[in-house]
């Protein structure tokens, strides 16, 4: 895809537009904000289709069972809200090296998806876990590169000293493959920008607390593990995920501010390095905190 048409298709999108969403719901209490607001937002955004990403860290005994424990997590959240969405399993691993997918459902199913778009009419990944699923995809259908918009919740900003960012250090092979691949791709930085965007338990339990369900569910849920290590004490916690959702609808730059700027890869020492001739990314850089948190409460405490 040349540079031109790369430009135009990291601008927001004007009008309703084609979503899926690639999430590691069960790593933390912010995946379940960014698909309760993604399903609260159909006036602008079509979601086709879930996927579970992997991850590891305490929560799960391995990349698999993070996999599938997010997969459940989804189920979760689509039953609270009374929705019915396709939804895939993904990776159980993450990517060994930067050409060798790995085959599942999830990476299957973009793969043959993205066969129903055009650079003209192109289908918005939102992906806000390690990056495997998409990465596998574009590595079993490069025409994936021309018919999609990547949105990637990860990295950290680019002046930090480096990015030991969770989603980006635990998939750097598949960050490589998916930043590199010439996709239209949006990035949003973790500690530096994205960083910004919290939330406090009095908020959690004044705005969101006996609304309706999910609702209900997304305080009581962040209540409780912010609880279990800072009971006591003053807190906030990063919902960093939602950010990529309202990237999609963010006209007139209402939610956040970003900017052109050319490829920087991550290398395996999780630092950033420029790359010669790379293409143009779309980069966000500042997060409106106070009108997307408006957004997001309202969104979410007024469905039924």
């Amino acid at each position: 895809m040349i540079n031109e048409h790369i430009i135009k298709n990291l601008s927001v999108p004007n009008g309703s537009v084609d979503v899926v969403l690639d999430t590691d719901a069960y790593n933390e209490i912010d995946d379940q904000f960014a698909i309760a607001y993604l399903l609260s937002c159909k006036d602008k955004l079509n979601t086709k289709a879930i996927y579970a990403a992997p991850f590891l860290n305490e929560k799960s005994k391995d990349a698999a069972d993070g996999m599938e424990k997010s997969y459940d997590e989804i189920l979760k959240i689509l039953s609270l809200m009374k929705e019915d969405v396709d939804t895939f399993k993904g990776s159980n691993s993450f990517l060994k090296d930067e050409y060798t997918p790995i085959i599942s459902p999830a990476a299957l199913d973009l793969a043959e998806r993205a066969n129903r778009y055009s650079p003209d009419k192109p289908l918005y990944v939102i992906a806000i876990g390690a990056i495997s699923n998409i990465a596998s995809a574009i590595l079993i259908n490069p025409k994936i590169t021309e018919n999609c918009v990547v949105v990637w919740l990860g990295g950290h900003a680019l002046h930090y000293h480096d990015t030991m960012e969770f989603n980006m250090k635990q998939d750097v092979a598949a960050s490589r493959v998916v930043m590199s691949s010439g996709v239209p791709f949006v990035q949003l930085p973790c500690a530096g920008v994205v960083s910004s965007f919290t939330i406090s338990k009095y908020e959690l339990e004044f705005w969101f607390k006996g609304k309706n369900a999910i609702a209900d569910y997304l305080a009581e849920n962040t209540i409780r593990v912010a609880d279990s290590y800072a009971s006591g004490a003053p807190w906030t916690r990063c919902i960093w995920d939602v950010t990529a959702v309202a990237w999609l609808i963010n006209d007139g730059d209402r939610f956040m501010e970003s900017k052109i700027l050319p490829l920087h890869l991550c290398d395996y020492n999780c630092k950033y390095e420029r790359v010669p001739n790379g293409h143009p990314i779309k980069y966000v850089y500042y997060i409106k905190r106070d009108a997307l948190m408006t957004d997001l409460i309202d969104r979410i405490t007024s469905r039924d």
